[in-house]
């Protein structure tokens, strides 16, 4: 295990100890001598993180967190890793890929849904922790091959928990700088079977796990929680579409700058790309894409930024 991975292994094990996961959110150091801002609990100093134990803030040596850089290009590769074109500087992509050298790297994760890829293995691993409806999984409407994971008890989020926090130990020890936790809003999509609360909980577990791991951690659309997202400990945000959907302030209001924007081809194209940038180009990194994210040469392939 790599010098990273015994340190976060340390402070994940001190707080079960505890009693739980319980990081102070932004309690971590960043780059360039920041520190970010502590909600609900004692900032640590830089190079440290604070851990709750049994309501008391415990200074416990951990792996600094680098928050990306703001209003910097970036290229989302989720559909397949190629060069990232001159000027990039963040790039995402997901935790079976590595990162670029030298750019910032977002290492993706479906937290909250399975991949289509992986849903055969949930069944026969851990068929308990699908959500269920009459017996059978519940699919994303939107992406049928996908199942939403049930985060209704404590019990079964702390499996989740255990599984996406392996994933996201991996992305570390690759190199990665911060992760990408999907499917934040699955209970929108679970036809009345999860509460908003039961993701906001396995978030805060996720949160904790990311900075244990010295890993920034992104919230990913579901800007009904954007204003409570420093508080659940996500670090910036991703948010897709968000100047289709009238979103994009909810984010910025949260997140200031450090706002990762994704538009795409088959949701009002480049005009409504273009639009975004009048209205936040210099401010925030905007990136507009095709809907399957193909690798560049690939047919279909769209990437600009503002």
């Amino acid at each position: 295990m790599s010098l990273r991975g015994r340190l976060a292994a340390a402070v994940v094990a001190l707080a079960v100890a505890a009693g739980g996961l319980a990081a102070a959110t932004g309690g971590t150091a960043v780059a360039a001598g920041e520190t970010a801002p502590a909600t609900g609990g004692s900032a640590a100093a830089t190079g440290r993180m604070a851990v709750a134990t049994r309501g008391t803030a415990t200074a416990v040596a951990g792996p600094r967190v680098v928050l990306p850089p703001a209003n910097a290009p970036f290229d989302y590769q989720l559909g397949g890793a190629y060069r990232p074109p001159s000027g990039v500087r963040i790039v995402v992509r997901d935790r079976g890929a590595a990162p670029v050298r030298g750019r910032y790297g977002v290492c993706y994760v479906n937290a909250f849904q399975t991949q289509p890829d992986e849903a055969s293995w949930w069944k026969a691993e851990h068929p308990d922790l699908l959500l269920r409806r009459d017996g059978r999984p519940v699919a994303d409407e939107d992406w049928p091959d996908e199942f939403l994971l049930d985060t209704a008890t404590a019990a079964k989020r702390e499996a989740i928990a255990t599984i996406v926090g392996g994933w996201m130990d991996g992305c570390a020890t690759a190199g990665f700088d911060a992760v990408e936790p999907d499917n934040l809003d699955s209970w929108t999509r679970s036809r009345g079977g999860l509460r908003r609360a039961d993701n906001v909980a396995l978030a805060r577990l996720l949160t904790a796990r990311a900075h244990a791991a010295g890993l920034a951690i992104a919230q990913k659309n579901a800007a009904e929680l954007a204003s409570r997202g420093r508080r659940i400990g996500f670090d910036f945000a991703i948010a897709e579409e968000c100047q289709v959907y009238d979103e994009c302030g909810a984010y910025t209001r949260a997140y200031g700058r450090r706002v990762l924007e994704v538009e795409y081809d088959d949701a009002g194209g480049v005009r409504n790309f273009r639009s975004a940038c009048r209205a936040r180009g210099r401010k925030l990194a905007v990136t507009y894409r095709d809907r399957d994210l193909v690798p560049r040469g690939a047919p279909g392939h769209a990437f600009r930024t503002c």
